[in-house]
Parts: C-alpha cells; sequence; structure tokens
C-alpha cells in the first residue's frame, strides 16, 4: 500500500510501531503483533526520499492510482 499526504510518514510509523517490537508501544501494529525484530511483520519507508525508491521498487507505476477524499477542503487549510 503507498500512502500520501500531509505529515504522512509520521503518522504511519505512529500506526506501525517502534521497530524493536519490544519498544513498539501497545496498539501499534508491531506493538501488538511483533515478536522479533528478524521476523518484522511490516515496513514503513523513513522519509520522503526513500519512500520514492521503495516505491518504484515494489509498486509499477500502473498500480499507482490518485485519490482524494470529498472531504479534504474540510480537513487541511
Amino acid at each position: 500500500m503507498v500512502w500520501e499526504g500531509e505529515d504522512v510518514i509520521a503518522a504511519a510509523r505512529n500506526i506501525i510501531g517502534a521497530t524493536n517490537p519490544v519498544s513498539a508501544a501497545p496498539g501499534s501494529i508491531r506493538g501488538d503483533l511483533g515478536v522479533s525484530i528478524g521476523r518484522n511483520l511490516i515496513h514503513g519507508s523513513d522519509a520522503p526520499e526513500t519512500a520514492t525508491a521503495e516505491v518504484a521498487l515494489w509498486f509499477d507505476e500502473s498500480e499507482l492510482v490518485d485519490w482524494e477524499p470529498v472531504r479534504k477542503s474540510w480537513l487541511y487549510e
């Protein structure tokens, strides 16, 4: 899955949790489901530059769809 938007990397990394499941917050994917760093459950890019490279690695341009929620104007100035 590819996400984009305001502060999306920070938001996604909060949902994902710290790399080490022992350090990941309860309620995060790694905090609730992770057991070991070596058996990582999920990956999230750490910066826009790495996201660009990683998206290109795993997805073809034809697989990416632009989508904008109808409520966007109510959420952002």
